[in-house]
């Protein structure tokens, strides 16, 4: 399994990522992981709603993040 961990500014692993093909296996060995609730809090909706929103209006400001990154690069 190649897992893949992704930290923060201050080196504290904060989430993992994982290939479909492994998302899959665990699923298949533990069935109700697809089960669990995941609910977001309310406030944390309400940050992202207003930030789709925002996107939404202003869509033709959108850059692929490799343009970012070739920023950071110069």
């Amino acid at each position: 399994m190649s897992i893949q961990y992704l930290s923060n500014e201050d080196g504290q692993i904060t989430a993992v990522q994982l290939s479909i093909d492994d998302w899959e296996k665990i699923k298949n060995m533990y069935p109700e992981v697809e089960s669990i609730d995941i609910s977001l809090p309310e406030w944390h909706q309400e940050i992202l709603d207003s930030r789709l929103q925002s996107i939404a209006k202003n869509s033709s400001k959108i850059e692929p993040l490799s343009a970012l990154m070739n920023e950071f690069d110069q």
